[in-house]
């Protein structure tokens, strides 16, 4: 996606939105990760995504893409870059995850409003608001009545 001076505060609501999907998927060996993107067990790197996201998403939110890539060079740390649509009602967006060793990044490479406003700060506010929506909402632990 070309950057625009609101690129950056969009990848940043996206990341922290999906952060702890992130972290679920690089509890994941890196060379099962590779192995699956080498040999195209997309349908498998489906439902390893879609069980990451389940936990903290509403179904169909957080989907994997088309793809993905690896780098894996000898003496080096692996890194693995997951195609993933991120879809909250009302936008599409489409993005790269990228997991490696000691963290996790997100990079937005298109974004789909289904009724885009002019601004581009209403836009921003309404891609925060419906990732919120989407998630699961957990009520907080209340102390047991003695």
């Amino acid at each position: 996606m070309k950057k625009c001076p609101y690129s950056a505060q969009r990848e940043q609501i996206l990341a922290e939105a999906i952060s702890q999907v992130a972290t679920e998927l690089r509890l994941l060996d890196a060379s099962d990760l590779i192995s699956i993107l080498r040999f195209e067990y997309y349908g498998n790197l489906k439902d390893l995504v879609s069980s990451a996201a389940e936990m903290f998403f509403h179904p169909g939110t957080v989907n994997f893409g088309h793809g993905g890539s690896y780098t894996l060079e000898w003496g080096g740390k692996p890194e693995v870059v997951i195609d993933l649509e991120i879809k909250p009602r009302g936008v599409t967006v489409y993005a790269q995850l990228t997991l490696a060793a000691e963290f996790a990044g997100i990079e937005i490479n298109h974004i789909a409003f289904e009724n885009p406003s002019a601004d581009p700060d209403e836009n921003t506010a309404f891609l925060e608001r419906s990732l919120q929506n989407a998630r699961y909402i957990v009520p907080p632990l209340q102390a047991l009545a003695s």
